[in-house]
């Protein structure tokens, strides 16, 4: 049986690493980012309802969006299927040396690129806010794929 047709492109997985009021970081995966415009450069990303990512960037509008490397796939399991309320992600991270910093952001070293973006506005989305964002200063990091849906399918990490 055919995929239904959202689910049928192959969209790239992103983490985001957000900052509370009092400076803590926390990291979430994404899919639902995409740019929207070249001139401002743009994006709309689509925050799920709940998250402490969502309550960061409520707080605090600038955020780093972090292209993923397709040998990342075995963080989504802590990006995205565990929640910052419960556990201490960047400090997991960090015992694992897989951070390092930009923009005085915790960046995930292996990502492809990371771009700062600030939310100039929201809106209600169902079980996602959306935010439309500029890209305030952006950089590549390393060579290599990008991480897709259809690696997290193959490693059975997501069903759709």
């Amino acid at each position: 049986m055919p995929k239904r047709p959202w689910n049928r492109v192959n969209l790239p997985v992103y983490s985001i690493c957000s900052k509370d009021d009092k400076g803590s970081f926390n990291m979430h995966i994404i899919t639902y980012a995409n740019q929207i415009s070249m001139q401002p450069k743009r994006f709309v990303c689509g925050i799920y309802e709940g998250t402490k990512t969502l309550e960061n960037i409520i707080g605090n509008h600038e955020f780093v969006l972090q292209l993923l490397s397709e040998k990342q796939y075995r963080l989504v399991e802590l990006l995205g299927k565990k929640s910052g309320h419960q556990i201490n992600k960047m400090e997991r991270l960090e015992k694992r040396k897989l951070l390092s910093t930009w923009n005085h952001y915790p960046i995930l070293k292996d990502a492809l690129a990371v771009m700062l973006l600030s939310s100039i506005s929201s809106f209600p989305g169902g079980d996602h806010t959306g935010f439309l964002c500029d890209v305030l200063q952006y950089k590549n990091l390393n060579e290599g794929n990008p991480l897709t849906l259809d690696t997290l399918r193959a490693y059975k990490l997501i069903r759709i």
